[in-house]
């Protein structure tokens, strides 16, 4: 399962051992400077956005990038429970960065020290 990770400036997606050969990545490296909001979805499908590009894309399980008007996102979530979402700046390497942490909460709480006006969501189930 994937992890986001604030270490000093820049934020750091490790992704697990299964999600590394959808993704052709180990890791996702980002400046903090280019996070613009922070949320949490319960609905892990409602993240997914656009037409999906490289990656692998199963019921539940979805790790890769995906093309949309809005530009490149990058996911690694799965069914069954939040997912914590990034929204980057314009010239970021995406537009959106979307995770299964295990720790949703604690990755916010983490990430918000980097947002220039401390936005921050949370969307309850409905």
């Amino acid at each position: 399962m994937a992890r986001v990770v604030v270490e000093g400036e820049r934020i750091t997606v490790r992704l697990g051992p299964g999600e590394v050969p959808a993704a052709r990545r180990r890791t996702i490296r980002l400046p903090g400077s280019a996070l613009r909001r922070v949320g949490i979805e319960p609905d892990w499908w409602r993240v997914l956005r656009g037409e999906a590009g490289p990656g692998r894309w199963l019921p539940g399980r979805c790790v890769g990038v995906r093309h949309g008007p809005d530009g490149t996102d990058f996911v690694a979530v799965r069914a069954g429970g939040p997912v914590l979402w990034l929204e980057l700046a314009p010239g970021a390497p995406f537009s959106r960065v979307s995770v299964s942490d295990p720790a949703p909460e604690a990755a916010a709480r983490a990430l918000r020290g980097l947002l220039p006006q401390g936005l921050y969501e949370r969307r309850d189930a409905v």
